[in-house]
């Protein structure tokens, strides 16, 4: 068989560029094929991910067909002439997958626009006066110092955040108005229709985002932060038993991928930053008022993702060869997994508060229980429990402990924050019966019901 290979790869190599350019294309149909089946299955796992993607082309091919439209009215074509590709390019450059996104690069644009104009003309029109000599001195000096500035004001975080495309808007149209070689009547028609096919433009995607099947940042914001939680309280609800269990016992699938669903949550900071950012621009909607407190998000983004790496150590001693005895770990069995088993409970009763956007009481009593065996567990670890063990048995059972007692600390931390979110959001409470349930189960399972989306933020390119 080997020598048939060899046969066969020598005389493909002695084959001449006519016999290889025929096999060659003999073959691409078939990898053309095999290509095309590879792009329409990842097209549609990104469709299903998130639907809402699909919504939002069909949002766009909309919002660019309407502004397109100006080209085939004479009236408004014969106002606004070739200007009005600056609608079409408007449309392009602002629409966004989200409302607050949208609405924040419209406002930056259309302001910009209004400003950078004014300055711009009132420059042209100031240099016009000093001669022909000192004309074009005088625009560059302008054109040198406003762009000198603004870039400067761009480094300031706060700016960069939240109005970065609209400073370099205002420097790209400043210049574009200030050194134009136009007469001042044409400078401030080129002005005039530039500002109003920006406002058509803008306002008809931020119609079309608004009114269609609108996205809301601070509702993916929300979710997100009670999802977080929840895929914490997830690991830590199997974790006991995984760390715990005897050698025959093994591991499924299925719980494999929930104790591995809380590494998304190490890299949310961006994420979470940039629904931030759009969700201040949004009006009022739903459940959210006007001026609500979406940097209170931020801290139990920053508070969850701390508890994160905890249990990235922790996760690390599932798999680790260097572990304890089974004798030593069932001398911390039980207060590790009571921790374990109320953190969980608790931070998915805070995710579940978090979601119908109620008081998290029910979550006190699972924080209290684990303060209790995390006690209980320090007590234990200064007791003479270790005697004649080898140390290197100790160490590895030490750690988990220690790290569990980090968590009960974290998962306090974290409610502290869901109640101050509670309190400035405004959160309904809940009756006296309902806690009461709440605080009777015996086991917590999951409570966020419905498709968890995947959120994707993209860098948008600053273009014009």
């Amino acid at each position: 068989m080997e020598m048939e290979q060899m046969v066969s790869a020598s005389s493909h190599a002695e084959a001449g560029p006519f016999t290889r350019a025929w096999h060659w294309l003999k073959a691409l149909p078939e990898k053309l094929w095999s290509k095309f089946v590879s792009v329409a299955t990842k097209a549609k796992k990104l469709g299903q991910d998130d639907p809402r993607r699909i919504v939002h082309s069909l949002k766009v091919g909309l919002a660019i067909t309407l502004v397109s439209l100006f080209y085939y009215f004479e009236p408004l074509y014969d106002g606004l002439g070739v200007s009005a590709m600056w609608a079409v390019l408007t449309v392009v450059v602002v629409f966004e997958f989200s409302v607050g996104a949208t609405l924040g690069r419209g406002v930056n644009r259309g302001l910009a626009t209004l400003l950078a104009g004014a300055l711009g003309f009132g420059a042209h029109r100031l240099a016009s006066f000093s001669g022909n000599i000192c004309e074009p001195i005088l625009l560059g000096l302008f054109v040198f110092l406003l762009a000198a500035v603004v870039t400067y004001i761009r480094f300031f975080p706060r700016m960069k955040a939240r109005y970065d495309y609209g400073l370099l808007i205002f420097i790209l149209t400043f210049c574009l108005i200030s050194v134009s070689g136009y007469r001042d009547d044409e400078v401030l028609d080129m002005a005039q229709k530039r500002l109003s096919t920006i406002l058509i433009g803008g306002a008809t995607a931020l119609f079309v985002c608004v009114f269609i099947c609108p996205v809301w940042a601070g509702d993916d914001l929300h979710n997100l932060a009670a999802i977080n939680m929840e895929k914490l309280g997830s690991f830590l609800e199997g974790f006991g038993n995984e760390y715990f269990k005897t050698p025959s016992q093994g591991q499924s699938m299925e719980d494999k991928e929930i104790l591995q669903g809380y590494r998304s949550v190490l890299n949310s900071k961006t994420t979470e930053e940039s629904l931030a950012n759009f969700a201040k621009w949004e009006p009022r909607h739903g459940r959210f008022r006007y001026r609500h407190p979406w940097q209170q998000y931020l801290r139990i983004g920053s508070l969850t993702r701390q508890c994160a790496y905890r249990i990235e150590a922790l996760n690390g001693y599932l798999s680790s060869e260097l572990k304890a005895s089974q004798e030593i770990r069932a001398k911390i069995e039980d207060p590790c997994k009571k921790m374990s088993k109320d953190c969980s409970c608790a931070l998915k009763e805070l995710a579940q508060a978090v979601k119908t956007m109620t008081k998290p009481s029910a979550a006190n009593c699972h924080i209290a229980n684990s303060k209790i065996a995390a006690k209980s567990l320090k007590s234990m670890l200064k007791t003479g429990l270790w005697q004649d063990t080898d140390l290197l048995e100790i160490v590895p059972a030490a750690t988990v402990a220690s790290l569990l007692i980090d968590i009960v600390s974290s998962t306090e931390e974290i409610a502290e924050s869901v109640n101050e979110l509670a309190s400035l959001a405004n959160f309904r409470s809940v009756d006296n019966t309902e806690v009461a349930k709440g605080e009777s189960k015996l086991s917590c399972s999951s409570s966020i019901k419905g498709p968890h989306h995947i959120i994707t933020i993209h860098a948008s390119t600053q273009s014009e």
